[in-house]
């Protein structure tokens, strides 16, 4: 039965930006996620995440560094958030 669950090869893209700096090299601890620094001292980890166990052992591992989170969004493969919400 499939209750909207993304299956295991594909997973769901994510976008979780922390606060401090990271640089690319700790993509491989991140399985593998994009790390992106940015000028305003946050860091943008970007990718697809197979599942919540998946995504739950990488927030586990930017808590272990410390780094105090500041969004986390599940996007479409196009990179938009699937959830909109406009700003007032």
């Amino acid at each position: 039965m499939n209750l909207g669950t993304p299956s295991p090869t594909h997973g769901s893209w994510y976008e979780i930006r922390v606060q401090g700096g990271l640089d690319r090299r700790w993509t491989a601890w991140l399985d593998g996620m994009s790390v992106t620094p940015d000028a305003d001292g946050t860091t943008l980890i970007q990718g697809q995440v197979t599942d919540q166990p998946a995504l739950h052992g990488l927030l586990s591992r930017l808590r272990d560094l410390g780094l105090p989170l500041i969004s986390v969004n599940r996007a479409d493969h196009s990179g938009t958030p699937d959830d909109t919400h406009p700003h007032h």
